[in-house]
């Protein structure tokens, strides 16, 4: 216990000492450098770049590649320009084609899958702090791709803005314009000093490349490596400016497995955003409505714990960072999955945004409904954020639950208030090569003890050629967020990787090279529990397949009893150990086809009896118009008398057409024989007008056996924005 709490203050300091060793470092960002003009003439969205605008514009210099090699000049050149007129930013791309043949596109949906497609993409960096950003991308086929930034190098493709493009195709290159109202974005009133990069992607020559260049080993939207934009004046101060999303929907649903009749209902509500400054927004939603929300892709659930599904609701994704990504994957305080999951929201709003250029705040407030036997609740979230150095940030919050109405122990065995409060310190070098983060949480409620808290503290490094990480985490027994994900309790855990990469210069392997990952779990009387040591090589092709082998050991000491195959019947007793090894290989074909595949296998010991797993996906689109994609898994699990074997399979077919820009059909079948479920989503969309959409969405969930119905509902659902 004592060398683990030792590691966590280690981890610290050292997050602190390399703070104070590389944050002097800065990336030189005056030899890349644009300047944005205003401009009085109508620019209209064409790919035909005849006005006066672009003849004066000032343009970028040659784009350099990033990938598959970061040296050099890409071989697909780009050209960039920019303009304003006070309310919107103006972008016009020249993207020359080299070579001869048809440019990949994948469909003509929105938030189209980014290596699937060529595409140019513009990244803004509008605080100037190398944290926090917006991405704007279109694809060769004119479809629009958006996303926010955050911690410098992630991002939340969820997202979606109001803007227009427009794409004219050449035989020789292709052109793109782009009009982006500044009311989209955040910034500081007086600043004249933006970062931002020029990023392009083409499939035919392999190549990434960017007008500011960066290492190969970070992603395509690293804002620590933007170039700058520098304003011909500061932008004027907004005022209170106000949009508002109203919808209405009529479901009709009908249980069969409690022989109930069709039930028919109708609704509305809306979503509001008032902007009270360029930074800072108020989000309000009054009886929102999530029926239209994707379906999430089932998993074959093998794990003693609770599974993960990320947030896909828009409400909760502006600014989401800042409540999302609190504590880490295993230990999150908030999960906005846990409100609305089985009762109605009633209403929220949330406050999100920069109060200064280093100070940014979250505040959510949302209140849900009685369902059945669940009563409702008030959810609250308060976060601020402090920059500090360049490009770290210390943050403190407080999570507080709320039942808000009367409730029978017998039905509800939840707490009747939980607070979770915290602080957390994020690491990030000017160069992103060193980042981590160290956090302290504690939980108040009822009969919380001096063990309802969490520690942990890691720390990356990054180079071209090599990674490595350590991680060591202690969740108190009795840390309790119930508006959280939290994937176990009362543990210490240490966890470092290692990776090495290796680029031959020559030949159809681009890189290749080993990684090593070890977990190691211990309960709070320092008995191991969990071990797990996994050794694994990744060659690289030149043309986008890859293959990937991994060999791993475990050990695992159940502090509970547990079905190895989660199907039931006698479970594995608690107290008892287990310990095994397989190996698993994989490959995946190049991206670029029209007919793209991947297939992965494994074998060995698995618990007290044996595995053997494989997976497949293949895909074929019909380019532009659509796909149709197959994913199956198979597990074959053997185990001694009394214990259930079983051969699960999961198949989930899905066919994705792109009528147009504007009306797509999906329809997503799920067949999870582990659950003796079949799941069956149809899902019709027309965006009649920007970020304004009908929906017609058609469900059901069966027996795998004979196909029998266990429940099934419609949908139709509009909803409009008025900005």
């Amino acid at each position: 216990m004592n060398y683990l709490k030792t590691l966590l203050v280690f981890l610290v300091l050292f997050q602190s000492s390399s703070v104070l060793l590389c944050q002097s470092k800065a990336i030189n960002r005056d030899k890349y450098v644009i300047r944005i003009a205003e401009t009085s003439e109508k620019i209209t969205l064409d790919g035909i770049l005849d006005e006066e605008t672009w003849k004066t514009a000032e343009r970028t210099g040659m784009f350099q590649r990033v990938t598959p090699t970061d040296t050099g000049f890409a071989k697909a050149q780009t050209t960039v320009m920019v303009a304003h007129d006070g309310s919107d930013i103006y972008l016009a791309a020249v993207c020359y084609d080299p070579t001869p043949g048809k440019r990949p596109v994948q469909s003509l949906r929105r938030d189209f899958s980014f290596m699937g497609n060529d595409n140019f993409a513009v990244f803004f960096d509008t605080f100037n702090d190398q944290t926090n950003g917006f991405g704007f991308y279109v694809s060769a086929a004119g479809v629009q791709y958006d996303h926010l930034g955050y911690d410098g190098s992630k991002v939340n493709v969820s997202w979606d803005a109001k803007w227009r493009s427009s794409v004219k195709s050449y035989d020789d290159k292709w052109i793109a314009e782009m009009s982006i109202p500044l009311r989209n974005l955040r910034y500081s009133d007086s600043d004249t000093i933006w970062g931002i990069n020029f990023g392009r992607l083409d499939l035919k020559t392999n190549e990434k490349s960017a007008w500011a260049p960066m290492p190969r080993q970070f992603n395509h939207c690293d804002l620590a490596y933007t170039g700058t934009l520098v304003w011909d004046k500061p932008l004027s101060k907004s005022g209170l400016r106000f949009s508002l999303i109203p919808y209405l929907t009529g479901k009709v649903t009908r249980d069969f497995q409690n022989d109930e009749p069709a039930r028919w209902s109708k609704g509305a509500g809306f979503d509001a955003k008032v902007m009270l400054s360029n930074a800072l927004n108020l989000d309000v939603t009054v009886n929102p409505d999530y029926s239209q929300v994707e379906e999430d892709r089932q998993v074959t659930n093998l794990d003693r714990f609770e599974q993960f599904f990320p947030e896909r609701r828009q409400f909760f994704l502006e600014n989401s960072d800042l409540f999302a990504n609190l504590g880490n994957s295993a230990a999150r305080p908030f999960f906005s999955r846990r409100i609305g999951l089985n009762v109605p929201v009633n209403a929220g709003m949330r406050l999100s945004g920069k109060l200064n250029d280093k100070l940014r705040i979250g505040l959510m407030d949302m209140q849900t409904g009685v369902k059945g036997n669940t009563p409702a609740g008030n959810y609250f979230v308060t976060v601020l954020q402090q920059q500090v150095f360049s490009r770290s940030s210390i943050s403190a919050f407080m999570i507080n639950k709320q039942i808000t109405s009367s409730y029978s122990d017998t039905v509800y065995s939840g707490l009747d208030y939980n607070r979770v409060a915290g602080l957390e310190y994020n690491l990030a070098s000017p160069d992103n090569r060193w980042t981590g983060k160290a956090f302290y949480h504690q939980s108040f409620y009822k009969g919380a003890t001096a063990s309802s808290a969490a520690a942990s503290g890691n720390i990356n490094f990054s180079t071209r050629f090599f990674r490595a990480s350590m991680t060591g985490s202690w969740i108190g027994e009795d840390y309790i967020s119930e508006m959280g994900y939290i994937r176990r309790n009362g543990y210490y855990e240490m966890a470092p990787t290692l990776r090495y990469t290796m680029y031959p210069e020559k030949g159809i392997v681009l890189s290749h090279g080993p990684s090593l990952n070890y977990d190691m779990l211990w309960d709070i009387g320092f008995n191991v529990t969990d071990r797990q040591t996994s050794l694994g090589y990744n060659i690289g092709f030149r043309d986008r397949s890859q293959i990937n082998v991994d060999v791993s050991e475990n050990f695992v000491l159940l502090s509970r009893s547990f079905s190895p195959t989660n199907t039931g019947g006698v479970p594995l007793p608690a107290g008892s150990s287990y310990s095994w090894q397989n190996i698993e290989a994989g490959f995946t074909s190049d991206s670029r086809k029209l007919f793209t595949y991947s297939f992965d296998a494994g074998y060995g010991s698995y618990y007290n009896g044996t595995r053997w797993n494989a997976g497949v996906s293949a895909a074929y689109r019909f380019q532009p118009y659509g796909s149709i994609e197959l994913r199956a898994s198979y597990n074959d699990i053997m185990l001694p008398e009394p214990y259930n074997s079983a051969k699960l399979v999961l198949i989930s077919p899905k066919l994705d057409i792109t009528i147009t820009d504007k009306i797509f059909l999906t329809t997503f079948v799920q067949y999870n024989d582990q659950v003796d479920n079949l799941n069956t989503n149809i899902r019709f969309q027309w965006r009649f007008a920007p970020v304004s959409d009908l929906f017609i969405v058609y469900s059901e969930n069966s027996y795998t056996g004979d196909f029998s119905s266990k429940n099934r509902g419609l949908v139709v659902k509009i909803s409009y924005w008025f900005n």
